[in-house]
C-alpha cells in the first residue's frame, strides 16, 4: 500500500535515496524495485531486520535490478549518519507527525538532500485525523503516538521555510479513513470487534486484488476523506543533480 506515486517522485536506477522513518519497509521495497540504492532508516531495530530480511527475499526472487543495493539502518530522525547532500531522494512518509521537533527532523532531511533531488512527505489528513482524536484519547494518547493534527499549508509553510520548494501534492487511502473511524469508536485495540474484522478483510481484498470498482471510488473519495496528504518537493540548486 503506496503513499507516493513513484512515477511523479521520477525514482531512477541509481538515485540514492533514504526511507527516513521506513517502519515495515514498503515505500523501501518501491525504490529497490525501481533500482534505487535504499537505505531504509528507523529508529526500531526490530522492524529493520524484518525489512532487511524482505531486501533478501526481493533480491532472490530476481524483483529488483542487478545494480540496485539496499540496507537497512537504526538512528535518529534528529540526526541522521549521513553527510550533506548524500541522498537524490529522500522519503517521509507518516513520521513527523509523531516527532515533538519536526522542524529538527525537517531540517535534517533538507540537509541530507542533494540540490535538484527530491523529497516525497505524507502525514495524517487534518479531517480524517480530527475525526479519530475527536472519537477516541487511546488513539492518539499512547508512546510514540501522534503529537500533532497538521494542516497542509501549515506543513508546506514548515518544508519551504527549510529549503524545499513544493512541486504537487495528492490525497491517498480513501478508504481506510472509515476504518480507522470504525476502530476508534469501538476501541482502537478491538481487533475482533465483527465490524472491524468484516472492514479489514475488504481492505486486505481491495489491497490483493485491486478491483477497478474500488480503486474508481478511491479516486473520487480521495480528495474528500483521503487519510494522508502527500507532498512532492524539491530542493533548488542543480537543474538535475541525481545521476
Amino acid at each position: 500500500m503506496l503513499t507516493f506515486d513513484f512515477d511523479r517522485i521520477g525514482v531512477r536506477a541509481g538515485d540514492r535515496a533514504i526511507d527516513i522513518g521506513a517502519g515495515n519497509g514498503r515505500h523501501s521495497y518501491e525504490l529497490y524495485r525501481r533500482g534505487a540504492d535504499v537505505v531504509a532508516f528507523d529508529q526500531n531495530a526490530d522492524e529493520l531486520a524484518e525489512v532487511d530480511t524482505m531486501f533478501a527475499a526481493l533480491r532472490a526472487e530476481g524483483e529488483v535490478p542487478d545494480r540496485a543495493r539496499a540496507r537497512v539502518q537504526t538512528g535518529d530522525a534528529l540526526a541522521l549518519p549521513f553527510d550533506d547532500e548524500t541522498f537524490d531522494v529522500v522519503v517521509l512518509s507518516e513520521v513527523l507527525e509523531h516527532i515533538p521537533d519536526d522542524r529538527s527532523a525537517i531540517a535534517e532531511a533538507v540537509r541530507v538532500l542533494r540540490p535538484g533531488g527530491v523529497a516525497a512527505v505524507s502525514v495524517p489528513r487534518w479531517l480524517p485525523e480530527r475525526v479519530c482524536w475527536a472519537l477516541s484519547r487511546a488513539y492518539h494518547e499512547v508512546e510514540g503516538g501522534h503529537v500533532r493534527i497538521y494542516r497542509a499549508d501549515e506543513l508546506v509553510d514548515k518544508l519551504t521555510a527549510a529549503g524545499l520548494e513544493l512541486t504537487g501534492t495528492a490525497h491517498a487511502h480513501a478508504l481506510h479513513s472509515p476504518y480507522w473511524w470504525l476502530k476508534c469508536a469501538v476501541g482502537v485495540d478491538d481487533e475482533r470487534h465483527p465490524l472491524v474484522r468484516a472492514y479489514h478483510r475488504l481492505l486486505v481484498w481491495d489491497m490483493m486484488a485491486a478491483p477497478a470498482t474500488t480503486r474508481v471510488a478511491e479516486r473520487l473519495l480521495d480528495p474528500l476523506i483521503g487519510k494522508s496528504v502527500a507532498l512532492y518537493l524539491r530542493k533548488p540548486g542543480a537543474a538535475d543533480a541525481r545521476s
